[in-house]
Formats: C-alpha cells, structure tokens, sequence
C-alpha cells in the first residue's frame, strides 16, 4: 500500500486559554507537512460558546484548504446543561456545535488504502458516563455498544487490506502522568474498539500526548492540547502518524517555546501483524 500521513491535533480550546502563536504556527506548518487528512478529535471550544465554534470553524475551514479535515466534539463542545441525563432530549446538547460543524456528530473519511470512522464517546452529564467520582460528572466520556457495532458495520462494508481508524476524544490509554482513563467502563470501550475491527486510533482529552498499543494489536495516538493547561507544564504536541504496509509510526512535534514553532520530537514505530 502507499503510505498514508494523517496530522493528528486535539484539546485547541478555543477560548481564554487558547495558545494563538500556535495556532498561527499549526496554519503556517501543517501544509509544508502535506498531510493526506487532518484529523481534529475533539475539544474545539473551551465553554461551547458562539464565539469560540466561529474560531474554531474558522480554524478547520483553513485547515480544510491543505487537506481533507475531519473534526468531531469533546466534552468541552456539548452543552450539557442544556439536557443534563438527555432528560430534555439528546440533540439540545449539540445544538451549537452542528451549527459550526454539520449535522453529523460522527462523520467519515475515506481515503486511498484507508478508511476513518468515529465514534462518540462526549456526551455531557449522562448515566452511561457516571463513576464513583462527582469531579468526573462532565469529564468523563463512555463508548455505547451501539456505537462500536455501528464503526463495526461500517468497516465490514470494505476490502479487507484497507487500514481501518476509529476517531474518538477521550483517551484509550491511561494518562502517563495523570494516570486516568478518559472513558467509564474503559476496558469494555477497549474490547469493543479492538474487535470493531481498527488498525489505529486517534484520541485526546488528557492534554499529554503519546502512544501505544491496546492489547498488542490496535496502535492509539493521543494528541496533546494547545493551550497553556498541558499535564505537567509539558510543551504542547500534536502527532503526525504514518501508515505504510508495514508499520504505523507516530511521530509526535513539540512546540518550542523559545523558537516559537513545532519541532519533531520522538518517534514511536509499531508493527503491523493484524490479520482479518
């Protein structure tokens, strides 16, 4: 297969905590990268607010012109208060987002030699999404059965040499250093990820970025946030992943903040041996 380079950005934030030079830098950088797709999972606002959504859209839409763009909600975008446990009806809570975004909550992209689908895992204050903690109310994400069966009938629908990538927001992987899962009932969501079919997926939510493997076969890349709230006073990061016949490698660029642009870090390179 040809190699196939996806940008992967998450957590932008847009809002008080925003980082515009990189913002500005990520404009200037990401056509020189000439990514086949850019993917943007999740968190695009800080508080769902009209004026962030226009930032934001205004971000995507420029992104847009270096390559096909898929963007999908965080838990920042949904406005649960507006149907707090879907009590008022489930759509009120995305009722601003669709009208920066579409009304599709789980778009699509297809690509030569792959396929991307999403997932939504952000749905605001709802019983799937409860814990034992009350600081993770409107935190914490959870993956429904009916959306990995949905992921699941989609994928069966192509040949089977086509890499498959689920796009979610919370984080698959335990947080390095803030050692939590973005998901309720995260080995469930893992389970049901891993037999959907996927090769690779894309998350965020936890402001760290990294990489890593659910039980050996499916390849996560978690994206970073760009904003000043990065775990551990870290530089913020976004990945660049490559897909080729052989390998997925995520390549993660660090924002120098004396050099005022992203500069490519480390590098981590999987082995593709998953068969159908």
């Amino acid at each position: 297969m040809t190699a196939v380079t996806l940008a992967h950005l998450s957590d932008l934030h847009f809002g008080w905590d925003v980082d515009h030079d990189q913002i500005d830098a990520l404009k200037a950088l990401l056509p020189e990268l000439r990514p086949d797709a850019i993917v943007l999972s999740g968190d695009l606002t800080q508080r769902a607010r009209h004026g962030e959504f226009y930032l934001a859209q205004t971000f995507a839409r420029a992104l847009a012109g270096t390559a096909p763009t898929m963007v999908i909600p965080g838990n920042h975008d949904v406005q649960w208060w507006a149907s707090p446990f879907g009590l008022l009806g489930a759509g009120r809570k995305y009722v601003k987002y669709r009208r920066y975004f579409g009304e599709s909550l789980v778009p699509r992209l297809e690509l030569p030699g792959m396929v991307i689908a999403s997932a939504l895992t952000s749905h605001g204050v709802a019983l799937g999404s409860m814990t034992g903690n009350l600081n993770d109310l409107a935190v914490k994400g959870h993956l429904p059965a009916s959306e990995v069966a949905r992921v699941r009938r989609y994928f069966d629908g192509f040949p089977p040499d086509l890499t498959r990538v689920v796009v979610v927001h919370h984080n698959v992987l335990r947080g390095a250093i803030s050692h939590r899962m973005g998901l309720a009932r995260w080995r469930r969501a893992q389970l049901g990820l891993r037999d959907s079919g996927a090769d690779l997926i894309l998350c965020g939510h936890d402001h760290q970025e990294g990489s890593g493997q659910v039980d050996g076969t499916v390849v996560v890349s978690t994206a970073g946030s760009h904003t000043f709230r990065t775990r551990g006073g870290r530089p913020s990061a976004f990945n660049l992943v490559t897909v080729s016949e052989d390998s997925i490698d995520v390549q993660h660029l660090r924002w120098d903040h004396e050099l005022r642009r992203f500069v490519a870090s480390d590098l981590a390179r999987y082995g593709r041996m998953r068969e159908r």
